[in-house]
């Protein structure tokens, strides 16, 4: 489903401009994912198997944003980061800093809550092998602009991995020149801070480029900077 939202109208008088934070359920914008959602609703029709909509508060302050859902993760369960490995790491550490309550139990009706905080992808499709194209990237980035726009209290953003860095560059108007991307790296945009970390999934850990501590290095530091 669509979700719109309404933004108050300005001092100009305009009226108010409505903005959809997600995408239909038989979005056609891409037509190489549409046909790859398509061919996995044929093969596994118990599956979610549509664009996944972000997760958490609209009123929070924190922003996480992935690359994309997984085939048998997000795809499959219809929520961002739920069913596969990286899910597992991702919801512990917000357990951990108190940006979710509950217990992550790998499905979506396992009661976990966010706490001031919200989950998306760059992608709202699942991509063929977990890669979407840069025109794919491009077609979806007016989503994640609107999911921006429509917190008001938005004050953070963990960006995993260079692709949801670089949408969220474009998003929030920044130059790569002047933020380039780097694990624990910070960058500020007017009142937003958009924090880097490497993508928190299987073949990071399991290669080292990415730790369990490094990654909960990232959510420290923006645990002690949102208070």
């Amino acid at each position: 489903m669509t979700k719109i939202s309404t933004i108050e109208n300005d001092p100009g008088g305009q009226p108010p401009t409505l903005l959809r934070t997600e995408p239909d359920r038989n979005c056609p914008l891409c037509p190489r994912l549409a046909s790859f959602r398509e061919a996995a609703r044929a093969r596994e029709p118990e599956w979610f198997n549509s664009p996944v909509p972000s997760f958490g508060d609209p009123d929070g302050r924190l922003l996480i944003v992935g690359l994309a859902p997984g085939l048998q993760g997000a795809n499959r369960t219809g929520r961002p980061f739920t069913g596969d490995f990286a899910g597992d790491l991702l919801y512990a550490t917000l357990l951990e800093y108190g940006f979710a309550k509950g217990k992550y139990q790998a499905r979506p009706d396992d009661g976990l809550r966010l706490i001031d905080c919200r989950i998306s992808n760059a992608v709202r499709c699942v991509p063929p092998q977990n890669k979407p194209l840069p025109t794919e990237i491009s077609t979806c980035r007016q989503f994640l602009s609107a999911t921006t726009a429509t917190m008001p209290r938005l004050r953070a953003i963990v960006a995993l991995g260079r692709v949801a860095h670089e949408s969220m560059l474009k998003v929030l108007r920044l130059r790569s020149s002047a933020a380039p991307f780097a694990h624990g790296a910070m960058h500020q945009a007017s009142a937003v801070k958009l924090y880097d970390s490497y993508h928190c999934s299987r073949y990071n850990t399991n290669t080292g480029v990415l730790t369990p501590e490094m990654f909960r290095n990232v959510f420290a530091r923006v645990r002690a900077e949102l208070g």
